[in-house]
């Protein structure tokens, strides 16, 4: 009677395979017969019924009917596997005589092509690039640069603090202080870097930017140098035609100190929308580096002198590539970087 049974389960097997056209079909045949439901596990099952001295044979024989089974959806499914991948290779024949497909390749950001061309005019000049930390003590933001603990920038309103001696730097002039500390003068260098302040993001500012500071420290630096050095940055950025004029102004880290202002590229200082027809833009801060600042940093400021200077490197972007809102370079729109 079992022997009967295994027998028409492996024809109906045959036939289900024959019949199949998928994996899906393999699958359910093996949930029909060979599965914890299917025919085969059902006989296993009965074979408490069946006499002691007989059970060994018996078991043989669903063994070899399985084994049977099994090799058959094996080959069947093994056979449906090439069958497909063959299909999919002569779908996706590759004609090596057709041109090949062009690569697109990405470039260097606005702000970073601005800073590379900015760090070759100061390397230039015998500048060296400096780097420093992001998450800076206070004294280094602010009291070593001048600032007291009362001034209007150590108000939390502008400045991300961690802790009551810790913060996110507002300037890159930390890394002035940190460079004059070393002692080792004379000093020209430049600190490009990612700096936090606490504005509301709109066309021209952001919580987020980037600075480049300059220092020069030596024996008989003068207000002349730094004038020099300053319009040959900005006959190198925007053109040889470019003029600088200083206004003076206050920065507590410098004394004189004075803002500095190029003709507008546009008109050549003649006036026109660009420049608010004013024929001026203006574009950094600058000073010398104030006698306490090179106190504090032991450097004795009847023997050595320096100037510094801070450029918004955003600003220097917006102007180079004409870009009226700040916002356009950190929304990561493809169209927009595309220009450039």
């Amino acid at each position: 009677m079992i022997q009967e049974d295994l027998e028409r389960i492996r024809e109906e097997a045959k036939e289900q395979i024959e019949k199949a056209v998928s994996s899906d079909d393999i699958n359910q045949i093996k949930v029909n017969i060979l599965g914890k439901k299917g025919a085969l596990t059902a006989i296993l099952r009965g074979m408490k019924d069946v006499a002691k001295e007989d059970r060994p044979k018996v078991g043989q024989l669903v063994n070899e009917t399985r084994e049977k089974i099994e090799q058959a959806l094996a080959k069947t499914q093994a056979e449906m596997e090439a069958k497909a991948q063959n299909a999919r290779l002569s779908a996706e024949t590759i004609d090596v005589t057709l041109p090949a497909k062009r690569m697109e390749r990405g470039h260097l950001h606005p702000n970073q092509v601005a800073l590379r061309e900015i760090e070759e005019i100061f390397i230039g000049m015998g500048y060296e690039v400096v780097d420093g930390p992001e998450v800076e003590k206070d004294y280094y933001n602010f009291e070593a640069l001048n600032i007291p603990a009362d001034h209007p920038a150590k108000d939390e309103q502008d400045t991300f603090y961690i802790n009551r001696d810790m913060l996110l730097r507002t300037q890159t002039s930390g890394v002035q202080i940190h460079e004059m500390e070393k002692g080792r003068i004379p000093i020209r260098m430049i600190a490009p870097g990612r700096v936090y302040r606490a504005d509301e993001v709109d066309a021209t500012h952001s919580p987020v930017f980037h600075q480049v500071e300059g220092l020069v420290v030596d024996k008989g630096i003068t207000f002349a140098d730094l004038k020099g050095t300053l319009a040959e940055f900005a006959k190198g950025v925007f053109g040889e035609e470019t003029k600088v004029r200083f206004r003076p102004h206050h920065f507590p880290f410098t004394e004189p100190s004075a803002e500095m202002d190029i003709s507008c590229f546009k008109c050549g200082g003649k006036g026109c929308s660009f420049c608010k027809n004013e024929g001026w833009i203006e574009i950094l801060g600058c000073g010398m580096v104030h006698p306490h600042v090179l106190e504090m940093c032991h450097i004795d400021p009847e023997e050595y002198s320096g100037f510094a200077f801070g450029i918004g490197l955003e600003r220097i972007a917006l102007l180079k590539y004409e870009i009226d809102d700040m916002r356009l370079l950190y929304e990561n729109d493809i169209r927009f970087l595309r220009q450039f």
